[in-house]
């Protein structure tokens, strides 16, 4: 089967689903604006051939490339695993006549007020919204709303550029720094703890799913530096406790009529027990996510994930064995990194529960962490008992630390 992979270099876990596709058989024809000799190795040495364009957000551009390049070679699949490139995708898919979600059944996955609406329609929770164009529309809908709300872009991935806003000073503050964002969505602000819903789908059926917890919720963790956010996904996914999240997952692949892929699906757990839809994306999750779900059943979903597109089947043996927690962890100061402290208590004292680690060297320079979370680095550890391991993650996040100047 020959599939097409677009940016198969980018981000850092593509390069795993573009090895899980030549695993199980396929010719992966790659498109990206890297340079091929840029491709990591592990994406340059499973693909079977590869078109460099001059950007791979002019999805004009990138289309008339494709076509002229393919040729007459037939593609089987299509498939954009960033948030980035899902449409560019279904465009591909409609020009060359190539089985898979189309450009209208993408956009709900992509423009998160139609993708609220339709939710809504079906009789599910969402919170209020409002699509905004601008700064007036901005602080009309929030005065319509009320504080607390939320602004994060119609298009927007992750809690990029995503803000909640208490009063009207916070608002323009908001507005200030999304001045470069054309279309917004205000939304309540729902105040609960914020899980996930991550499925492989083979012809709208669920062939494996994942619940991951996020400690603190992204809107703190990703705004606040000297806290080392944490995903952790969770071993016991059917308690009780968990039903109203996994019955609104489905329902929500049910409505948008999801049918073979990654998605990754955020909802809030109330302290009422009220369960609210978040957001939905038709890919994975980022941020090593995939990689903890691995770590947590001894598996391999971007092998899983390719062999559910390619073959319509998914052999993976499903053995929930631990909870598993990635810690981000962020330098104190700025510059170069000069020191770690409490690693070595960290190793010794945890010892075979830390599944990975990949911290930044002394010397390399501090990565931007308002624009990844992945930080300066992180540490993956993980037990068959949810306590123990928050225990241990708490640790690593408090205790390891890394300064740079």
């Amino acid at each position: 089967m020959n599939v097409l992979l677009i940016q198969p270099g980018y981000p850092d876990e593509v390069p795993y689903f573009t090895r899980g596709l030549k695993n199980v058989g396929a010719l992966v024809f790659g498109v990206g604006d890297q340079p091929e000799e840029a491709l990591p190795p592990m994406a340059r040495e499973n693909l079977y051939a590869y078109l460099q364009v001059q950007s791979i957000m002019n999805e004009d551009q990138v289309v008339e490339a494709v076509v002229n390049w393919l040729g007459g070679t037939r593609m089987e699949r299509i498939e954009g695993l960033w948030e980035q490139t899902v449409l560019l995708a279904a465009r591909l898919r409609e020009r060359l006549g190539v089985e898979g979600m189309t450009v209208a059944e993408i956009i709900p996955f992509r423009d998160k007020d139609a993708m609220k609406q339709a939710v809504a329609a079906a009789g599910l929770r969402t919170p209020r919204h409002q699509r905004a164009r601008g700064a007036a529309q901005c602080r009309e809908a929030v005065e319509s709303m009320g504080y607390p709300a939320i602004l994060k872009p119609i298009a927007g991935a992750g809690s990029m550029d995503t803000y909640r806003v208490d009063n009207p000073a916070e608002l323009e503050e908001a507005l200030r720094r999304m001045g470069h964002v054309s279309d917004v969505n205000v939304e309540e602000f729902i105040d609960g703890e914020e899980f996930t819903f991550d499925t492989i789908c083979i012809d709208g059926e669920i062939a494996f799913y994942n619940i991951a917890w996020y400690r603190p919720r992204p809107l703190i963790g990703r705004g606040v530096e000297w806290i080392s956010p944490q995903t952790v996904t969770l071993r016991d996914v059917d308690v009780h406790e968990l039903e109203g999240g996994r019955t609104l997952g489905r329902a929500v692949l049910q409505v948008l009529g999801f049918r073979t892929g990654f998605t990754h699906m955020e909802w809030y757990l109330k302290n009422n027990g009220e369960v609210v839809f978040g957001e939905i994306a038709a890919r994975p999750p980022g941020a090593r996510s995939v990689d903890i779900m691995n770590f947590g059943c001894d598996i391999d979903l971007f092998t899983g994930w390719a062999e559910a597109v390619v073959h319509g089947t998914f052999s993976q043996k499903v053995e929930r064995k631990y909870n598993c927690a990635i810690i981000f962890k962020r330098a104190r100061g700025s510059g170069a990194i000069q020191r770690i402290e409490g690693l070595e208590h960290i190793l010794g004292s945890y010892g075979e529960q830390i599944a990975a680690m990949d911290l930044l060297p002394v010397g390399a320079h501090r990565r931007d962490w308002k624009q990844t979370l992945l930080s300066d680095g992180w540490v993956v550890v993980r037990h068959p008992d949810l306590r123990t391991t928050m225990e241990m993650a708490d640790h690593v996040g408090t205790d390891l630390q890394m300064f740079a100047s």
